[in-house]
């Protein structure tokens, strides 16, 4: 994708345009580099970006966990949003499945993490305290899916949105 296409997606999904989101996922695996436009549109916008380090995704490891020098790639991503986040205000995560056994160093981050796969996918809260030396404060843990197999009934959503709320809140101290 050329740059100039690159500039209209950060506009479109991180500028001011009417589908612009809070937050938004990114995938680094066309060069860390390639990112660029989207990281400075949502830094100007007052919006996050969530950069797929560790994905749960079993397809996945074959890429993430290959080595780059003596890092894996995940971890060469999670270093690279790091030194993003050094320099500016902490507004870019990484996604980390919470299933996986092996993650990289996240205690120099300096931002958040994504964490899907809490509850319907077998990601346990109490498994997630400390989760590669993360800062707390800064794990967020995708339940969604837990949440929405509750329902239809509104009330067992609420019940279950606030149990899972409750399994994860030691993580926020």
């Amino acid at each position: 994708v050329g740059r100039e296409r690159r500039i209209a997606y950060a506009q479109a999904w991180a500028g001011d345009s009417p589908l612009a989101a809070d937050a938004v996922t990114a995938s680094p695996y066309l060069g860390f580099g390639s990112l660029q436009p989207l990281l400075d549109v949502a830094a100007a916008h007052g919006r996050g970006v969530f950069v797929l380090a560790a994905t749960s995704n079993p397809e996945g490891a074959s890429v993430q966990r290959a080595l780059a020098g003596e890092r894996t790639v995940a971890q060469t991503i999670v270093d690279e949003v790091a030194a993003v986040n050094a320099a500016g205000d902490g507004s870019v995560g990484v996604v980390v499945g919470a299933t996986l056994a092996d993650v990289p160093d996240l205690s120099q981050l300096g931002g958040p993490v994504l964490l899907p796969g809490v509850g319907a996918q077998g990601g346990r809260p109490d498994a997630l305290a400390g989760l590669g030396g993360a800062q707390p404060g800064t794990l967020l843990p995708a339940v969604s899916r837990e949440v929405l197999r509750a329902g239809p009934d509104v009330a067992a959503i609420r019940g279950a949105g606030e149990r899972l709320r409750d399994a994860v809140a030691h993580l926020a101290g």
